[in-house]
């Protein structure tokens, strides 16, 4: 896996990237919560479930459905969580609640996902079982430039030194680059006529 600050990357690269508040701070908190939270299920190891079960590390937490879940429970909180999410005027529901809801579930979506795609893309473990329930297969990317990170005990040492390096060079900086690349890109906003 990449450590748990690198998960951080894609929500802030996200944030960053979009205007200027539209992606609210409390939306950005649920990204960046959205693409820690699959390695939760490293306590599996303190309950002595094993590696390769699909509830041990990298399994069912590191799915799609988790994502979708934890997309669908975003869209839940964002729906109820708006002061007035259905109109007085009439049952249909406000354009800005389904509007935030939809950002809500897309954003967590992506963020949660995140997660599992980036620690296919590391150096050791067993895969990630991105196709749970429907299969415990465990999958890694063609491609797998990230060094795995050490857990706990050893992260303060010369090995999680390298790991630290090698996620900026691989996730870090990449984005960085697609952030300052995308802003640059991006017309400029249309300055209002003085009539005078």
């Amino acid at each position: 896996m990449p450590s748990i600050i690198t998960h951080a990357a894609v929500p802030l690269a996200l944030w960053c990237a979009a205007d200027r508040g539209r992606i609210p701070p409390r939306l950005l908190a649920a990204g960046v919560i959205a693409a820690m939270l699959p390695d939760a299920d490293v306590l599996a190891f303190a309950l002595d479930i094993p590696y390769a079960d699909a509830f041990g590390h990298r399994g069912a937490s590191h799915s799609l459905l988790f994502s979708g879940v934890l997309a669908a429970l975003a869209a839940v909180l964002a729906f109820f969580g708006s002061r007035r999410p259905w109109s007085a005027v009439s049952s249909q529901p406000r354009l800005a609640s389904t509007t935030s809801t939809v950002q809500a579930t897309v954003f967590v979506f992506v963020c949660a996902a995140s997660h599992p795609l980036l620690d296919a893309m590391t150096s050791g473990g067993l895969g990630v079982a991105l196709a749970w329930p429907w299969s415990e297969h465990r999958f890694f990317a063609p491609w797998r430039p990230i060094r795995v990170s050490p857990f706990a005990p050893q992260f303060f040492s010369a090995r999680g030194l390298a790991t630290l390096l090698s996620e900026l060079r691989w996730v870090w900086l990449p984005l960085a680059t697609a952030v300052v690349a995308w802003k640059l890109i991006q017309p400029a906003p249309a300055v209002p006529r003085n009539p005078s």
